[in-house]
């Protein structure tokens, strides 16, 4: 099993030595569009998630899974139409407790259908600032 580990920035993941921005990584041929998973923290909107995340899966063969906090009704809603923009399509939504508390959690699986356009990622930060609707 083979695994790359990415992040937004170098301070995020200093432990890994040198480190290249996702957004850059996700545009170089070597990583753009090969693996058949990508996973992530919750850590953005899941529209900004999937725009960094989803240029790295397999088209028709890859998923892309989002651990998220709370209720995700209104934020996976809003999400759908940037993750059919990039390629993928909800496939489901499973939320839980973290084990002894009442603190809720979810996971998000996109499952990759197409090819995610060229001009995604946009440039980092871009995402944030203006996410997909």
């Amino acid at each position: 099993m083979k695994a790359e580990l990415t992040g937004a920035n170098a301070e995020q993941t200093i432990f890994l030595g040198d480190t290249v921005p996702t957004a850059d990584l996700a545009h170089e041929k070597d990583f753009r569009e090969k693996f058949d998973l990508c996973v992530s923290r919750a850590v953005a909107n899941l529209a900004v998630l999937a725009e960094y995340c989803m240029p790295f899966v397999k088209p028709q063969k890859g998923s892309f899974v989002a651990y998220k906090s709370g209720n995700m009704n209104e934020e996976l809603a809003g999400a759908r139409n940037a993750i059919n923009m990039l390629g993928g399509e909800v496939k489901q939504e499973i939320a839980f407790f973290l084990p002894d508390t009442d603190i809720p959690r979810s996971l998000i699986w996109v499952e990759k259908l197409m090819r995610t356009p060229q001009m995604y990622p946009r440039k980092a930060g871009t995402p944030s600032k203006s996410p997909l609707e």
